[in-house]
């Protein structure tokens, strides 16, 4: 399995023709995802024949939710539900670092015939091992990490005993920092058979001019830049899967 994480219509169509075989839909990956807008899944399912997963995220920051935040997710989980959407993918805590298996349930009886996913909440949870059993016992399809590390490949100790302890189980889909040479190497290490990774590229904006003064996001991000998918990453990344499946 070889999953995308996209943030555009130019992004998800890369993936598309590079030979992904589903793509996570957000919005603004410099900060990690956040919920995507209604729009552009319409565009992408326009454009391209991809399964989608629907990234549920209100907001940049950690993974405790306010009433407001969750009944908010709760009805962007039913809205992405009913346009079609083959998977959500979410994730809450507790303040003590626990999976909140009780606003779990309430997302996931919201999203109908879609099935979910849990994300990278998962890589700052207080016990990974429990967390996993919860997801399992709750009928989650896959758990998104990258080791609670920074990248897997870091992270590829746990990784490998989340891989032996699944028992499939539950989908161990491995991302952050991947790419076609961390693949293999993981793979041989782990026995893990699903990455994700965004393939992105960094490209230039067209503005010609450009203010220096002004900032108009978070520190260290650039105006002037656009991260898209490459459409050769993501091939590079698919014939190394190919070549062991």
């Amino acid at each position: 399995m070889l999953e995308v994480c996209v943030d555009s219509v130019e992004s998800a169509i890369a993936a598309f023709e590079g030979g992904a075989d589903r793509i996570e839909l957000c919005g603004d990956l410099p900060v990690g995802g956040v919920t995507p807008s209604e729009v552009l899944f319409r565009m992408i399912r326009k454009y391209t024949d991809l399964k989608i997963r629907v990234l549920l995220r209100p907001r940049f920051g950690d993974f405790c939710y306010s009433g407001y935040e969750l009944e908010m997710m709760r009805e962007e989980v039913q809205k992405f539900a009913e346009l079609g959407a083959e998977g959500i993918v979410t994730g809450v805590l507790t303040p003590e670092g626990n999976l909140d298996t009780e606003q779990m349930e309430g997302l996931i009886s919201c999203a109908g015939k879609a099935d979910v996913a849990l994300h990278r909440a998962f890589d700052v949870c207080k016990n990974p091992f429990k967390t996993m059993e919860d997801a399992i016992s709750l009928g989650i399809k896959t758990i998104l990490t990258s080791g609670q590390k920074n990248s897997a490949w870091e992270g590829r100790a746990l990784l490998k005993e989340l891989q032996a302890k699944s028992k499939d189980r539950i989908e161990i889909l491995a991302g952050a920092g991947v790419d076609a040479d961390i693949i293999e190497k993981l793979y041989k290490e782990t026995g893990i058979t699903s990455y994700h990774l965004s393939g992105k590229i960094k490209k230039e904006s067209k503005m010609e001019f450009r203010n220096p003064q002004v900032s108009m996001g978070l520190p260290g991000f650039s105006e002037y830049e656009i991260w898209q998918t490459s459409k050769e990453n993501v091939e590079n990344a698919r014939m190394v899967l190919d070549k062991f499946f």
